[in-house]
């Protein structure tokens, strides 16, 4: 309990100061690019990770594969569209297949780091990452963080999550 409040002190003053740093340090890019028509050949997907992005391709597509499904994911909207979704740090690649299972694309897929403020902070080998705002900073686990930093701020987030899917179920259950 002791290490979590020094913690979060910490991780709090490094927020309140990181305005300050801002002003006089250049902010890294971390914005994601995509190519909003994919063809054969074409440089790939650049996105962050936790976010999704809509790909475009000039031939009609009837499934996609990804190299490594714990990189990124992907699920086929339409004849024209795939949804992109980036789940933690690496490259992978994309494969489009089309109605004939003839290759329509093979991209790759960069995933990058998440935008906006993160604060890392280190005692010792372990490693604890959080999200911060000018007032205040969440809890923010990313692949390489303690263990169980990350697994019980994850379990929370799942937890969470079950419960609002439970009450949806009993919500559509009564109508």
């Amino acid at each position: 309990m002791r290490l979590r409040i020094v913690l979060l002190a910490a991780a709090s003053l490094v927020c309140a100061t990181a305005p300050l740093q801002a002003k006089t340090q250049p902010k890294p890019h971390h914005k994601a690019v995509v190519k909003h028509h994919v063809a054969a050949g074409a440089r790939g997907v650049a996105i962050s990770m936790d976010e999704v992005r809509v790909v475009t391709f000039q031939r009609p597509i009837a499934t996609v594969f990804v190299g490594n499904p714990t990189i990124a994911d992907a699920t086929v909207i339409d004849p024209y569209h795939a949804f992109i979704l980036g789940k933690t740090f690496g490259t992978t690649n994309l494969i489009a297949l089309g109605p004939q299972s003839q290759t329509i694309a093979n991209q790759q897929i960069t995933v990058t780091n998440r935008g906006g403020a993160t604060v890392t902070l280190n005692k010792g080998s372990a490693q604890f990452s959080f999200a911060c705002t000018t007032v205040h900073c969440e809890a923010s686990p990313l692949p390489g963080d303690q263990r169980a930093f990350f697994d019980d701020t994850n379990g929370s987030v799942n937890a969470h999550q079950d419960q609002a899917v439970k009450a949806a179920n009993v919500a559509a259950a009564q109508h």
